[in-house]
């Protein structure tokens, strides 16, 4: 038995409501900030190979490492990590501010303790 999808299925490319259009957009803006750095880096390599016939690309050395090597292999993963965090504590900040009205009941301290 089949299941009809219905204009109330929530669809990552067909967004309803405002909240989901802002996590859309925030999504679609890292996922754009990794491919330009991906495309970047390799395009960064590939000139230094074309211009400098390779040999600069031999004699840079970051960390110990060939730039090469440090570019698509450790700052891209670093540069995506970085990318989830701010993902992360703008979807917290996001949810903080979503809750603050919903909160109706508070609970009362119990004698001694702080306010």
């Amino acid at each position: 038995m089949e299941v009809t999808p219905t204009h109330s299925d929530p669809s990552f490319f067909k967004p309803h409501g405002t909240t989901m259009r802002s996590e859309v957009r925030v999504i679609s803006y890292i996922l754009s900030g990794w491919l330009i750095s991906i495309v970047g880096c390799q395009l960064f390599a590939y000139l230094l190979e074309v211009n400098y016939s390779a040999l600069l690309l031999d004699d840079l050395i970051f960390f110990n490492l060939p730039i090469q090597f440090w570019l698509s292999g450790q700052l891209l993963p670093l540069w995506f990590i970085i990318l989830c965090i701010l993902f992360n504590l703008w979807m917290d900040r996001r949810t903080v501010q979503n809750l603050e009205g919903s909160l109706r009941f508070r609970v009362k301290p119990t004698r001694g303790e702080d306010e």
